[in-house]
């Protein structure tokens, strides 16, 4: 493929993936990136067995940069996940002693 195909290819794929996304409910966004977590870690596990096969200095120059910037995804996305699952957990009231929870 030449290169306006490619760039055509990646319009498109930004196009249709930023209408699918904005049409997710928001209860929907919480398992969504669990999922997407998940196979960030399976993309992250993929680079690093490319890195051992690598040949020459910039092909692992580039690897080590994007298993850097994967490796950010997944915790920031991570860290974005439990802090929405956070807003789901209902509110707790002081905690009560032994003594009160008999009586």
């Amino acid at each position: 493929m030449d290169i306006l195909t490619d760039i055509a290819i990646l319009v498109l794929a930004a196009f249709v993936g930023f209408e699918v996304i904005s049409k997710v409910p928001n209860t929907l966004h919480t398992p969504l990136m669990s999922g997407t977590n998940a196979i960030h870690g399976i993309v992250l596990l993929g680079g690093l067995l490319v890195l051992s096969s690598a040949v020459g200095a910039l092909n692992k120059v580039l690897l080590v940069i994007a298993i850097t910037f994967g490796t950010i995804n997944i915790v920031g996305g991570f860290l974005v996940t439990d802090r929405m699952l956070e807003m789901f957990k209902g509110r707790r009231g002081p905690k009560r002693s032994e003594e009160e929870r008999a009586e």
